[in-house]
């Protein structure tokens, strides 16, 4: 028989190795910002969502939300890197519109990470709740990160997504 343990993080190192390359995949768009010194017509709603994403999973891996889940934290934390770096090429390239609207972002996201972190911890007592109401939100932010490239459609005429 083959010890469950063993699956588990052979599984969980082929997620790091999928994970890593989905975080680089916004490089080539950033390499181009940087070597052309503009964000043309590029969006940033891709990159300011990978940072709520890796935060909410780095959250979500902590020992006393869901305990044994460094591989979490290790793959979660370099990525958060990632899109901090990325956001910080996007923010010195970037007009001033841009710029004030992505801080307006990372200003909700904070507060609402804040709001979600205290509800966790207050209302919840027990693993398997506080893993379920967090990993919920890792769910949710996860879709929002893969699905926010579709705002291309539809950030021509609306001046909140600019």
């Amino acid at each position: 028989m083959v010890n469950p343990d063993i699956i588990r993080s052979v599984l969980g190192i082929i997620g790091n190795v999928t994970s890593f390359f989905l975080f680089l995949s916004p490089a080539p768009t950033i390499w181009r910002i940087w070597k052309n010194k503009s964000v043309e017509e590029f969006q940033f709603h891709t990159i300011v969502a990978g940072i709520i994403n890796c935060i909410m999973w780095v959250f979500y891996s902590m020992p006393f939300v869901h305990p044994h889940s460094i591989l979490d934290t290790t793959i979660n934390s370099v990525g958060l890197v990632t899109y901090i770096r990325y956001n910080l090429i996007y923010l010195r390239y970037s007009d001033n519109k841009k710029r004030k609207a992505m801080v307006l972002y990372y200003l909700v996201e904070v507060l609402f990470l804040a709001a979600l972190i205290c509800i966790a911890i207050l209302v919840f007592h027990s693993h398997t709740s506080l893993s379920n109401f967090v990993g919920i939100f890792c769910d949710v932010f996860g879709i929002i990160l893969y699905g926010s490239p579709l705002t291309v459609m539809f950030a021509t005429d609306l001046p909140f997504w600019t």
